[in-house]
């Protein structure tokens, strides 16, 4: 067998490729790393996972309609589960979608995938929030945008910084947001800042792509409006049902205007056609039986308890130096220490300690973080909090001493 000429395959790949990061891989590694404390993975706890309800509609559904349940899907979605979502949201928005402004994604990464797919060109300007999602940075840098970052404190985005890019010479096509709890800060965009964004993006026609993956996932009642619910003419909202329901169906929703959907649509069926119909069929009948608020109760009931003891052990165990974000919601909260600290020569040392976390540098789309860190709780039990939290203590009070 002929052998490949060295260096192999690697010219074949296509330029934008090449600043792929791979991060988002490596940190469900260390997530699922045999005997390591991980607070790297903002994964759910199986506990929160609805398994004898799911083995009833299973069964249901394949005595049923399987001839819907097992086939392919339209690329929209199933109408089951469009009216299913839009029932959701009129109860939990107080806004229905109107028809064709609503299709059924594999969640917010997919639905982040089909909106660059649609709407962004080679050397496009994408403005996102500077931390945010990995996925994103690099769902976006695959279809070689031009990523400008947008600084957040603990009221949210910057929207004065943010009006400046808007108003300068090289204007973003859109800015992509995490208004609730957000990944990977944990914190909550204030309603004056909501409502000052979406006046940005009006008066410069910036589209705003609003990911709501945590917001149901709220430790208290009192929740801002979605900037969907705002401002349904300027902003696609992009939910995922991984973080509330369970992520072994990748499910999720975009609601926006009809004709950015409709482009989402037609890249949705140039790619993967349509997401599963069985999983559809499932949460559309999980969704009628009113089974996820009784889930999510119990889910926000966990997920609070491990973020205050988690806090609690920070306040415990961290030098003065260190502060962090109070998350009201969500999987996490962030770490940030004096300009000299290393978080990524410290994650090699935590993970020879048997601790996983993940530094903050892959979290910035232009440079800086290497002063921060994200913490998971959502999927560590209480022992590996205090434990995990006293090991990073002491590994930071080491750094500074040996400094």
């Amino acid at each position: 067998m002929a052998t490949l000429p060295q260096p192999g395959w690697s010219p074949a790949f296509a330029r934008r490729t090449q600043g792929a990061s791979g991060e988002l891989a490596a940190i469900l590694a260390l997530a699922a790393g045999t005997g390591m404390i991980s607070f790297a993975g903002g994964l759910p706890d199986p506990r929160t996972f609805p398994v004898g309800v799911l083995a009833e509609l299973t069964k249901r559904l394949l005595a049923g309609d399987a001839a819907v349940s097992l086939q392919y899907s339209p690329t929209p979605g199933l109408p089951g589960l469009r009216q299913a979502f839009g029932d959701r949201l009129a109860h939990t928005e107080g806004r229905r979608p109107q028809p064709g402004e609503l299709m059924v994604t594999s969640g917010t990464i997919d639905a982040i995938g089909l909106l660059a797919k649609a709407l962004i060109d080679a050397g496009d300007v994408v403005a996102v929030e500077a931390p945010t999602y990995l996925g994103a940075i690099d769902g976006f840098r695959g279809f070689q945008a031009d990523i400008r970052g947008i600084p957040v404190d603990e009221d949210g985005v910057d929207v004065a910084a943010f009006e400046r890019l808007c108003a300068s010479n090289a204007p973003p096509k859109l800015l992509y947001t995490i208004p609730d709890h957000q990944n990977p800060t944990g914190i909550t965009m204030s309603a004056e800042r909501r409502t000052a964004l979406v006046e940005v993006c009006r008066k410069h026609g910036v589209l705003l792509v609003e990911d709501v993956a945590y917001r149901e996932l709220s430790f208290t009642a009192d929740r801002p409006p979605t900037l969907w619910s705002l401002a349904p003419d300027v902003v696609v909202q992009a939910g995922t049902t991984s973080k509330t329901f369970f992520p072994g169906v990748r499910l999720g929703w975009a609601v926006g205007p009809a004709e950015v959907i409709a482009q989402m649509v037609i890249a949705k069926q140039n790619s993967d056609q349509c997401a599963g119909a069985f999983g559809q069929r499932l949460l559309e009948e999980y969704l009628r039986g009113h089974h996820l608020d009784p889930q999510l109760r119990a889910s926000r009931a966990l997920y609070a308890g491990r973020c205050h003891l988690m806090l609690a052990a920070l306040d415990e165990y961290m030098p003065p130096a260190i502060t962090w974000t109070r998350p009201r919601g969500g999987f996490f909260t962030w770490l940030s220490g004096p300009e000299w600290l290393d978080t990524t020569a410290l994650a090699r040392r935590a993970r020879d300690a048997g601790l996983a976390f993940v530094p903050g540098r892959p979290f910035h789309p232009t440079g800086g973080g290497g002063n921060q860190l994200r913490l998971a709780y959502s999927l560590a039990d209480d022992g590996q909090i205090i434990e995990g939290v006293r090991r990073l203590g002491t590994l930071i009070r080491s750094t500074m001493e040996n400094r």
